[in-house]
């Protein structure tokens, strides 16, 4: 018997017994459900934070000044007293800085807080993310203004009061009618709208548009840490071939700034997108090396079922398997036929999972930021799964089946 007629032959059987077929390859549908559709989500959610939101959060090209780490996974108690005991970074840092750098950048400054704004006739919005920041800010953080303008340089030096708003802060304030010109208060502190930005979206269940920007010095003589305490200093290259060196350069000026012997470390911290990303990436891996154990469960169970299941028709099956031995089918022509029966079924359990597990990471992305990146590698892999638990399953039945004595399987009842 070739491959292709053993094939055939399990079509027919699988075709036949409708029903069975779907019991027996459940388990592996499940299985590589699971398997696709998170493998599918992880993806979407790296290239939605990579390329999304890399930008708006970290800057591109840009290497940032701050207290301490963007993203902190330590669990060292002594790690967090290490923190609350380096100094703050401050308006004074940046200027110091923005004097002795020789890398060709720009440097831009942000500090921010939440707080309440009030509108016109009584409107307000809580929990508005309120910054203070440098002109540059915009640019370095890839912040487009879709009405109006962002405020000028000369604007944050001389402290005017002056403010640029999200998306979400402009509907709940002025609900459709134009913001330009309007004056909002921050903590009773009148300031007047200048610019609307570009709908942003939200970053795991946190609008980006529910902010407000305005300039520094304004707002650090007010409500956003009068001090002068910075939450960072960025500092965007325009090649990224002049990053490393960039982030050498600040990282010393830096340590001498906080006067540091050589053999003390840094008690700030200087970071790159990258080196913040990675973070991610971490997730992911660990997330992608669990993987495999989560869906072995089910693939196993499936797996046991579709042992049984094959046992089961082998014993169905014994007189057609005595009477095909009679007529001159070898035992590696049983064994071939049992091994390829259910190499397809849990193929067609594979297939199935791997449409369905798209269709659900499809329907994540429809109602959420995500996007869903079926990757073609998750594919194979599924299918692969799918079939190899299937040839292994089948292997004990197929043993059996070729092993029957042909003149007791043609008496068997």
């Amino acid at each position: 018997m070739t491959f292709g007629e053993a094939f055939r032959s399990a079509l027919e059987m699988i075709l036949a017994h409708k029903l069975r077929a779907f019991f027996t390859i459940l388990g592996t549908v499940v299985g590589v459900t699971f398997l696709i559709a998170v493998i599918t989500l992880i993806e979407g959610m790296d290239a939605y934070i990579t390329d999304e939101f890399a930008g708006q959060i970290f800057g591109v090209n840009s290497v940032m000044v701050r207290r301490s780490p963007s993203v902190t996974i330590s669990g060292d108690p002594e790690y967090f007293r290490e923190l609350r005991r380096r100094p703050s970074v401050r308006f004074e840092d940046a200027e110091w800085l923005a004097e002795r750098v020789e890398t060709p950048g720009t440097m831009a400054i942000s500090s921010s807080s939440g707080g309440q704004v009030d509108g016109p006739v009584g409107r307000s919005i809580s929990g508005v993310r309120i910054t203070g920041a440098s002109a540059s800010f915009f640019r370095v953080r890839s912040m487009n203004v879709e009405q109006g303008r962002a405020f000028q340089q000369q604007e944050d030096e001389a402290g005017v009061p002056v403010a640029v708003i999200g998306r979400d802060v402009a509907d709940g304030l002025f609900e459709g009618t134009n913001p330009l010109g309007k004056t909002i208060r921050i903590q009773s502190f009148p300031y007047q709208v200048i610019g609307v930005l570009e709908r942003q979206g939200s970053l795991f269940g946190i609008s980006m548009d529910n902010q407000v920007i305005a300039p520094a010095r304004s707002a650090m003589n007010g409500y956003v840490n009068p001090r002068g305490v910075l939450d960072e200093i960025i500092y965007q290259v325009p090649e990224p071939r002049l990053l490393p060196g960039a982030q050498v350069e600040i990282e010393g000026w830096m340590r001498i700034r906080n006067g540091l012997r050589p053999n003390e470390p840094n008690n700030f911290e200087v970071e790159t997108a990258e080196a913040s990303l990675s973070f991610w990436t971490q997730i992911t891996q660990v997330m992608l090396v669990a993987l495999p154990g989560l869906v072995g469960i089910s693939l196993v169970v499936g797996g046991v079922v579709i042992m049984n299941i094959m046992l089961v028709s082998v014993t169905e099956r014994t007189r057609e398997i005595g009477l095909r031995k009679s007529l001159g089918a070898r035992r590696k022509d049983i064994l071939r036929q049992f091994v390829i029966e259910a190499g397809t079924l849990a193929g067609m359990g594979g297939l199935i999972g791997i449409g369905l597990g798209g269709a659900l990471a499809a329907l994540v992305a429809a109602v959420s930021p995500l996007p869903a990146q079926l990757a073609p590698w998750s594919v194979l892999l599924g299918l692969a799964l799918g079939v190899g638990v299937g040839i292994t399953a089948g292997a004990y039945p197929a043993y059996r089946a070729a092993g029957l004595d042909p003149i007791e399987a043609l008496g068997h009842e």
